[in-house]
């Protein structure tokens, strides 16, 4: 047995243990042994499911897993000598993964399972991971000849690459950024009378005048800390500039942070992180790949695995949700310029005060701040209460385990259910230097059950990755969630369930595997619905100096704030998914004045001519989301209709196993409308979405 970790990796893979070094000894290896025994496959003169598609599926998911560590720590414990190692590799795992999608004999082995006697007595997931193997192969290239194969595999090559390479620039960008205070004053921009801070009661002092949080400080005193600094040090991190942007008293300081923020990875900031080539590049390279396709843009073939049909039906849907919601846009905004003047004594609303306007008026308007929210719930509550929720939903209970992680932060946890062990799931919560922004679940492995060889008959369970960046704990202290990173842990919840939750046995199409990427966000989307309700709240949470649960006074202006500037917010995701359908469905268009083009006819709120937000866009260049960025509205109009039959039946618990048995458990080995209406009995309603966000009151 080879002493490299990543060759030998377990239910639970030495992460502690895995070294840079280790990287591309274990992925040229295990690529060599996968070209070896795929030749071995091809050599048999028989063709039958088991060896070639169970047969493939044990060769390629090796490989793959092994690439999706190195991935995965790539995106959440970045080091130079890591990212040197991934980026090397890059170009060759694409081109390995590549030739077997291209690869002919393959194909026609797969064709000829079609046509065999043996494709009727196939389980319907065996038939709908064989069929989706066709599709993928077509999608591929494998029917193109050699010289345009070739290109293609080029293409994706210098794609991933790219997509890497912007992913980084954002990484970089955001990580290089740093602001020091030596105090409260400084902080508030005002002339220094102090000597520095160092103790609670400065952080209290400081807190009154500069407008921050006293957690805020504490995080920023504790980064100052970490570089032998005292004072305060300010970030990018989204912990830190939301921190500033919804509290901050000092308007330059906000400008400051909004500016550095939006020209991120762009030709305003550093040159060596400046996405605009990569960018022109991405997009060139998907027009070709689609043209070699046989597809008129990008956007079309992207749509070949969703479930909508035509970048027009989808461009018809975005803009008819930007119709309803304009109008509610426009009386948020006016509200909020309206207050600023008034009371903040800002005569012209800027785009960096939008954020700390917003959050006085809501304090003023419904007499709660986040900040006194946020003192209720501990993380380690928050967790329980979360568990609790999919224990009564259906019945499976998270048992935490001792298990080697990447970063201490980390914890695992094992689901059970009816004495055995179902899945297991890594929480990774916390927001800190070499970790990529944002929230995502992706898994370490899916769930399968062998019908060939050694493992004949065996179950493998899956496991998923859920990543977070949460304001992190300071100082000892218990980490405190918002609201709002509540629903952030509830939505990555609800992606690890639907993986974790399958019931199919066939790896192609068990968990997220198979299902259409703009009903993937469905299951997600639906957690969230449960951050609203009452007894949810109450029970996961903890005042941090009594001990008291959620007051209903307080829960209910909560809920009466639940649609406080829905309209912008619905207005702004319209502007983003936009953009994308848009310049990926015209080949060569100028993408920077597409973005213009859509803020006027969208926006209410104009950007500054500097703004950069596409230089960060990660999702549609660099995660998956191209030409499909609409899939988090259209997978809310899916996920309300469900969550509406949790409101209209008593019994949350029966609904909760209805909604596992017809969703959650079938995973992608069937059509995702095909089992919304199983679900619900009928075709989707959008009446869910505009009343759960007040779209369907008068303006």
């Amino acid at each position: 047995m080879s002493e490299n970790v990543l060759l030998n990796l377990d239910s639970e893979p030495r992460f502690d243990a895995i070294r840079a070094a280790d990287i591309e000894p274990a992925m040229t290896e295990a690529m060599l042994q996968a070209n070896e025994a795929i030749k071995k496959l091809k050599a048999q003169p028989e063709v039958n499911w088991n060896n070639t598609a169970e047969a493939l599926t044990n060769i390629t998911e090796r490989a793959g897993r092994i690439w999706g560590v190195i991935a995965h720590l790539n995106s959440v414990a970045d080091t130079p000598e890591l990212r040197d190692a991934y980026n090397s590799l890059m170009p060759k795992v694409s081109e390995f993964f590549t030739a077997i999608s291209q690869d002919i004999d393959l194909y026609e082995r797969f064709k000829s399972i079609k046509a065999s006697d043996e494709y009727a007595h196939l389980s319907a997931a065996q038939q709908t991971k064989l069929n989706h193997d066709l599709r993928d192969f077509v999608l591929s290239g494998a029917e193109l000849p050699a010289a345009k194969q070739a290109e293609f595999a080029a293409l994706q090559a210098e794609g991933a690459q790219l997509s890497a390479t912007f992913s980084q620039n954002v990484l970089d960008a955001t990580d290089a950024f740093a602001l020091y205070f030596a105090n409260g004053e400084e902080l508030a921009g005002k002339e220094n009378t102090s000597s520095g801070c160092s103790s609670k009661a400065d952080f209290a002092r400081d807190s009154e005048i500069s407008g921050l949080t006293e957690e805020a400080l504490a995080m920023f005193a504790a980064a100052a800390e970490a570089e032998g600094k005292t004072g305060y040090k300010i970030g990018l991190q989204m912990p830190h500039y939301l921190a500033v942007m919804q509290y901050a008293h000092n308007r330059e300081l906000r400008r400051q942070l909004y500016h550095a923020y939006s020209t991120r990875a762009s030709e305003l900031g550093e040159a060596k992180w400046d996405n605009t080539a990569n960018i022109n590049r991405i997009l060139e390279i998907a027009t070709r790949e689609a043209h070699l396709l046989g597809f008129q843009n990008y956007a079309e073939l992207s749509l070949a695995t969703k479930m909508a049909d035509t970048p027009q039906q989808v461009l018809a849907f975005l803009q008819d949700l930007a119709s309803r919601a304009r109008p509610f846009a426009e009386k948020d905004l006016a509200e909020v310029k309206a207050y600023a003047h008034e009371h903040l004594g800002l005569d012209e609303l800027q785009p960096w005060d939008v954020t700390y306007a917003s959050e006085k008026l809501r304090q003023a308007k419904y007499a709660f701040s986040q900040t006194e929210v946020k003192k209720y719930f501990p993380a380690d509550r928050v967790l329980a209460g979360l568990f609790a929720q999919i224990d009564k939903l259906y019945g499976v209970h998270f048992i935490e385990k001792q298990v080697p992680v990447w970063h201490p932060d980390v914890r695992y946890f094992e689901l059970e259910q009816g004495g055995a062990i179902i899945g297991g799931v890594y929480m990774d919560l916390y927001a800190r230097a070499g970790k990529r922004g944002g929230a995502w679940m992706n898994d370490y492995r899916g769930r399968r059950r062998f019908t060939d060889g050694h493992y004949a008959g065996q179950l493998q369970t899956p496991i998923a990755y859920l990543v977070c960046n949460f304001t992190p704990p300071v100082a000892g202290n218990t980490a405190r969630l918002s609201h709002e990173e509540i629903l952030t842990l509830f939505h990555e919840t609800g992606h690890g369930l639907h993986h974790l939750l399958t019931q199919v046995d066939e790896l192609g199409v068990s968990g997220i595997n198979g299902v259409e990427w703009d009903a993937v966000e469905m299951p997600s989307q639906f957690m969230e619905n449960f951050v609203w309700e009452y007894d949810v709240l109450a029970g996961m949470s903890s005042h941090q100096d009594s001990g008291a649960v959620l007051p209903v006074e307080l829960y209910d202006k909560m809920l009466a704030a639940k649609n406080f500037q829905t309209g912008l917010f619905i207005l702004r995701q319209m502007e983003f998914a936009l953009f994308d359908m848009e310049i990926y469905s015209q080949p060569g268009c100028d993408w920077q004045q597409t973005l213009r083009d859509v803020r006027r006819k969208v926006a209410v709120m104009p950007q500054p001519d500097f703004n950069r937000f596409a230089h960060s866009f990660s999702h549609i260049f660099a995660g998956g989301y191209s030409a499909g960025y609409y899939s988090y509205s259209w997978a809310e109009v899916l996920s309300a209709d469900i969550y509406a039959a949790f409101e209209e039946e008593a019994d949350a618990s029966a609904t909760g196993k209805r909604f596992w048995h017809e969703i959650l458990a079938v995973g992608g080995s069937r059509p995702a409308m095909e089992s919304f209406k199983a679900f619900r009995g009928r075709e989707p309603s959008i009446d869910a979405l505009l009343r759960h966000c007040g779209l369907d009151e008068a303006v």
